[in-house]
């Protein structure tokens, strides 16, 4: 799906990302790399394909629109590089002209070198280019610019006339700030309190909605 916001289009795509055509821009949030392994290290059962899985959406939206840069709104890492965390730098290597932006969350705990060997430009708070402002949570002061965020993996229920209901990921444009899907399928839903004007596009397997 393909909407205006502030006067830039952008696509909303079912792989939970966002395309931002007239930058060639990828953007993503909450990719968890390494959480698996390292909940499996706590002694906690989590199957190994599930960061394989990620990676593979991740070059299937690559192949789909061919970015010149892909834009990570926070919690790219989710601890510390690991079994899991390496596959990704085997990943980076197919794309060696691709830029990788990352505003760290509070989950990007990973020493400065090891960005530096995956070649991932570190922006520790946000990264502005008008008129987004890419930041990992909502700042608590907005100003000219609209905030595109992560960090809480919006979800969203929708309810069936025979009282079944079911739980989707989402989109969220409010006001002053949008929300980004996690991008793992590893990560749990969180309900917004929103505003009545606020928008919300239901990820399903085959498309995105506005519901």
């Amino acid at each position: 799906m393909t909407i205006n916001c502030k006067g830039e289009d952008l696509i909303l795509s079912k792989h939970r990302a966002i395309y931002w055509e007239a930058q060639k821009m990828l953007i993503i949030s909450d990719l968890h790399l390494g959480k698996g392994a390292y909940f499996r290290k706590a002694g906690i059962q989590i199957p190994v394909h599930v960061n394989t899985a990620d990676l593979n959406t991740l070059t299937t939206l690559i192949l789909e629109f061919n970015p010149d840069s892909l834009l990570i709104t926070g919690d790219m890492f989710h601890h510390q590089m690991n079994s899991e965390a390496e596959l990704f730098r085997q990943w980076r290597l197919q794309y060696p002209e691709l830029k990788i932006l990352l505003i760290k969350g509070n989950h990007d705990t990973l020493k400065a070198k090891d960005y530096s060997d995956l070649a991932i430009e570190i922006y520790p708070k946000e990264f502005l280019c008008k008129p987004f402002r890419f930041i990992h949570d909502q700042p608590a002061v907005t100003d000219d610019y609209y905030n595109i965020t992560g960090h809480i993996h919006p979800g969203v229920t929708i309810y069936g006339k025979a009282r079944q209901l079911i739980r989707l990921p989402c989109f969220y444009f409010g006001k002053t700030c949008a929300i980004l899907p996690a991008f793992s399928a590893f990560t749990g839903l969180s309900k917004i309190n929103a505003a009545k004007e606020d928008l919300f596009y239901a990820i399903t397997p085959e498309k995105v909605v506005l519901v």
